[in-house]
């Protein structure tokens, strides 16, 4: 098991577990790791980002690697210029969706896809053990790069009818969150001939417009705005950008899942007898519209990196998660907010269906989640009181437990967060309800024992 590593990267409060001396080694650990540069550098908007990657890059030289900092980008467009760019990793300061207190750092592999758990292991062990290598006499050099948003808007567009989305002019909302994305993706909406309305698009560490994460709790205004400007499309981003929920033409803010489904239609459609990778606690739908075109769905635990590194395993064409996050192994094997955008938007220009009605077409998902907070301790209770139940579980991330194809509830730890997470499927919104209560309710009992 990881000890620094969570679900996605190694994150803490800045300050606190996440202390100067602590960056400065785990750094060290990673050009240990890496071996040779260059490494690409780039960071999110949170106020502590600058001073990290300067420690980052700092340590980096000090064992004789070269770096290259892209400044602020979207962490997909790191990802996609590691690769695309011929660096040699590349390293992400980024907490994602975490508060504003929290940062981390998340590498990412040659091939522009995040290190593997396995390697996840090895950086460890060179930081338990203090293996670092340090080159006084050959020290390298940090330099800037500025081409990395251009590369990466490029690869997008490549990858979408692009002429044809210019064609039909569509009005787009988008919800920057004050994050990452606001450097890339309004600039890709106009160079695909969009009219664009923005909403939180200063960057901004503290994220004070609704958070750094969204949720349909807190997308209310992007949905009015979809509704007063008549816009086609909503999209709200993620802290980093990797991540989008999608706001349908009539206001309704649409689950990670559901958009995956959508998505996930149209492009195996153009790509038949095709793979998708998705996570343990995403919708059972996926199945009934991969089998529509003789697709093969592959399972894997939650967190991007497992999705990720199946995916390049498998040679799969789409992975997705349920929390926004969706996987086009065309452009890359990454979460990407920005290209699933575009896919959204290829989709309409090549639909004369509005976003609600392709929508409406899909097999219905009735999925929810929520979040209790506790210590490992009391979660690992949890996941051995539910484990008692008499019915068919699922242990391979946490405890997934299983009434039919359609009815489930799965519990586990998170990765990044002292809290435990619950997610839920039904065959109706109303069992669903009672289903999420009840074992809400469960678990609030487990953890007053």
């Amino acid at each position: 098991m990881a000890k620094l590593f969570g679900t996605n990267g190694i994150r803490g409060v800045f300050g606190e577990t996440l202390t100067l001396d602590f960056i400065s080694e785990i750094a060290l650990s990673l050009a240990t790791y890496f071996r040779k540069g260059q490494i690409l550098v780039g960071f999110d908007g949170r106020d502590s980002s600058i001073i990290i990657s300067k420690i980052v890059c700092s340590a980096l030289n000090s064992a004789g690697l070269d770096c290259a900092i892209a400044g602020l980008i979207p962490t997909p467009c790191l990802q996609y210029s590691t690769k695309n760019l011929g660096y040699q990793g590349g390293i992400m300061i980024t907490a994602s969706h975490n508060p504003p207190q929290y940062n981390g750092i998340k590498p990412t592999a040659k091939d522009g896809v995040e290190i593997s758990r396995d390697d996840e292991l090895k950086v460890e062990e060179i930081y338990f053990k203090k293996k670092w290598k340090i080159t006084p006499q050959n020290l390298g050099i940090t330099k800037k790069t500025e081409n990395t948003v251009e590369t990466y808007l490029k690869g997008i567009k490549s990858q979408v009818n692009a002429q044809k989305i210019k064609s039909r002019k569509f009005r787009i909302v988008l919800d920057l969150g004050n994050g990452a994305q606001a450097v890339a993706a309004p600039r890709l909406c106009k160079e695909l001939g969009c009219i664009v309305i923005k909403v939180n698009e200063n960057i901004d560490g503290s994220f004070s417009g609704r958070g750094s994460e969204p949720t349909p709790q807190n997308l209310q205004i992007l949905s009015k705005t979809v509704i007063d400007s008549k816009a086609d499309l909503g999209v709200a981003f993620d802290g980093d950008g990797d991540r989008s929920i999608f706001c349908d033409n009539t206001g309704e803010i649409l689950t990670g899942d559901c958009s995956a489904l959508l998505l996930s239609q149209f492009l195996l459609e153009k790509n038949p007898k095709s793979k998708i990778v998705t996570t343990m606690n995403s919708t059972s739908r996926i199945e009934d519209i991969a089998a529509r075109t003789k697709s093969k769905v592959i399972r894997t635990k939650v967190g991007s990196v497992e999705v990720s590194r199946e995916m390049v395993f498998s040679k799969a064409l789409i992975g997705f998660e349920e929390n926004g996050g969706f996987m086009y192994a065309k452009h890359n094997q990454v979460r990407d907010g920005a290209m699933t955008m575009a896919i959204a938007l290829d989709l309409l220009a090549a639909s004369k269906k509005s976003i609600s009605d392709e929508l409406a077409l899909l097999p219905s998902s009735f999925t929810t989640k929520g979040k209790v907070e506790c210590t490992k301790g009391e979660a690992t209770k949890i996941i051995q009181m539910l484990n008692k139940e008499n019915y068919k579980k699922d242990t391979t991330d946490g405890i997934k437990i299983i009434f039919d194809k359609l009815n489930w509830v799965m519990v586990r730890p998170s990765g990044t967060e002292p809290i435990v997470r619950i997610y839920a499927e039904s065959d109706s919104q109303q069992n669903l309800e009672a289903l999420f209560t009840k074992y809400m309710e469960k678990i609030k009992s487990i953890l007053a024992r």
